[in-house]
């Protein structure tokens, strides 16, 4: 297990690339093609997170039953998120703070906490390289979800407010797990990484590539997705 100082400094690490991006997008606003690019990239990375890091752990100890209780509260979590926080369909088009994908975001914000709060409660090697895999998902993600935002008509200040919200929330997560997970049975490690995988895929499938496939598609745009997945296996210790 790692000391405090040190899973501090690894672990500040992806907030404060999902803050940089947010800030980036803000200052210099993306027209609708590269808004899709980031977006698609991003969707790319965590797909890739999702296919490299989490599945494979999850089959090495394939319980059926754990696999489909954390699997199946993660896809019901979602589905509520997205029923009682999005807006009536008569009301999407109108502007207003999109609360449901910030929500969604948030959760998957915190399975990052927790997936590099598992990694430093491991050791020093497996924290620190999923911090900086995260890092990299992270800067995307804040970019996506200051376009989002902006996108929104959401004023640049509560932008501000909301990244910085969500950075600490990853920030939060990932110091909490990384010492209240120490010693986790790997029971309860599967149903969090299973949840942690139905989380992602939503975010990616309903959230991201919905968004990212609402301007016109061209190749470059849907090379942006296979990019994003490829950068993250190409990482040393992937």
């Amino acid at each position: 297990m790692e000391n405090y100082s040190n899973v501090l400094m690894y672990g500040a690490i992806a907030p404060i690339a999902l803050l940089l991006g947010g800030i980036v997008s803000i200052l210099k606003k993306p027209n609708a093609q590269v808004r899709s690019a980031i977006l698609h990239f991003a969707a790319g990375v965590i797909f890739s997170v999702v296919s490299v890091k989490l599945l494979p752990d999850i089959m090495a100890r394939h319980n059926v039953l754990e696999i489909a209780t954390g699997f199946g509260a993660g896809v019901l979590l979602m589905l509520g998120i997205r029923y009682f926080l999005e807006p009536k369909k008569e009301k999407r088009n109108e502007p207003g703070f999109p609360t449901a994908f910030i929500v969604v975001i948030a959760v998957d914000l915190i399975i990052d906490g927790v997936l590099m709060g598992i990694g430093f409660a491991t050791s020093r090697e497996t924290g620190t390289f999923l911090a900086i895999a995260i890092s990299i998902e992270l800067l995307s993600l804040g970019m996506a979800t200051s376009i989002t935002l902006a996108g929104s008509n959401v004023n640049r200040t509560q932008t501000i407010l909301t990244i910085l919200g969500l950075s600490a929330l990853v920030l939060g997560s990932t110091l909490l797990s990384a010492f209240s997970l120490v010693g986790i049975s790997a029971g309860y490690l599967e149903i969090i990484l299973a949840f942690g995988l139905a989380a992602l895929l939503f975010l990616v499938t309903e959230e991201l590539l919905v968004e990212a496939h609402q301007s016109r598609q061209n190749p470059m745009l849907t090379a942006a997705f296979f990019g994003g997945f490829l950068l993250f296996m190409l990482l040393p210790g992937g």
